[in-house]
């Protein structure tokens, strides 16, 4: 197996992937599309999750189809960049039919990046417009690192950000995972230079540096962000939010455990990970073009957790320094 052309989620063929920011205020938001509607269920498994329209996608629900997927920064307030981009998507004439009306189906999911040293003395919410210009902005070639839902993101140590991974199974079938890393817990490893998802990094995508050699860590250190915060406690500041994609034919229920198994690359890259103070979810996404019968759904679901820690690791080593950054970057702390 090796990573598709790209690296990124888009090597599923028919997915697109935008992102808007604001640099004032340390925000933005990521949205996920494709050439037409498509499958998608959810798992959640950190205890403070920001979300709208989520239930729907449970195996049992009516809708099937789905428009766009939204990850933003903004916690609560965020949530409205998905009525931009369902804004948008009605003006192409996208979405489920109701008699002579569309409506766009958009899910969406949060983390919260209030306290990150942005200027937040706003009276409205940026979210709707940076939704819709996200939508604009889809393309199979986007940014990783301090861009989008990634913008504001921090981890326990260092900046987080967005990332991106793919894989090409020998069948021919190609998964890929997005992530806005935004978590309690520290993606780097005590020393801040090796990767906890080193053992499965590909070539050198986040550095090459390998896995520490040192053993017994699991107690977190001291987080440099709570510190910084000034918080005291972790409380409810943080989250991972996480896209896998196929293009195997998957039902509602088989994506479902694709995202419960991706949630093993969360564990795999993030210690401690799915903590009380954490949203963390993950978005399974199946674009059908693919026939069922070609692929393991045991495999799916271990290369999906996979790339979704390659996903993780690259976005916070792609992060890029910006004024009254609360956090050093991974590449500042190992320059």
């Amino acid at each position: 197996m090796t990573p598709g052309p790209r690296n990124l989620i888009t090597d599923v063929p028919g997915l697109k992937v935008g992102n808007a920011e604001d640099a004032r205020i340390k925000t933005g938001t990521t949205v996920l599309t494709a050439d037409a509607p498509f499958l998608a269920s959810v798992h959640v498994m950190g205890g403070a999750p920001g979300t709208r329209e989520t239930d729907l996608l449970a195996p049992d629900k009516t809708v099937e189809d789905i428009d766009a997927l939204v990850l933003s920064g903004g916690s609560a307030f965020g949530l409205d960049a998905a009525q931009g981009v369902v804004d948008g998507l009605r003006a192409q004439g996208c979405g489920f039919a109701v008699g002579p009306v569309t409506v766009p189906i958009v899910p969406a999911a949060i983390l919260f990046d209030l306290i990150n040293g942005g200027e937040k003395d706003r009276d409205t919410s940026p979210y709707a417009p940076l939704g819709r210009a996200a939508l604009e902005a889809a393309s199979e070639d986007f940014s990783l690192g301090s861009t989008g839902a990634g913008t504001g993101a921090l981890t326990a140590m260092c900046k987080g950000g967005l990332g991106s991974a793919s894989m090409v199974l020998p069948c021919g079938t190609t998964v890929g995972a997005l992530v806005a890393v935004n978590a309690l817990g520290a993606v780097t490893m005590p020393g801040d230079r090796h990767f906890w998802a080193a053992p499965f990094e590909q070539g050198s995508e986040f550095g090459g540096h390998g896995f520490g050699h040192e053993t017994g860590y699991g107690f977190p250190q001291p987080s440099r962000r709570v510190a910084a915060m000034g918080l005291g406690t972790p409380e409810q500041a943080n989250t991972t939010i996480a896209i896998v994609a196929t293009d195997a034919t998957l039902t509602k229920a088989g994506a479902q455990r694709m995202a419960v198994a991706a949630h093993d690359g969360m564990a795999r890259a993030i210690v401690p990970a799915h903590t009380p103070h954490d949203g963390d979810l993950v978005f399974a996404v199946s674009t059908r073009a693919r026939p069922a019968e070609q692929t393991d759904p045991a495999l799916l679901g271990h290369v999906a957790s996979l790339c979704l820690a390659r996903a993780i690791a690259r976005g916070v080593y792609e992060a890029t320094p910006a004024p009254n950054d609360l956090l050093p970057t991974y590449q500042a702390l190992n320059s």
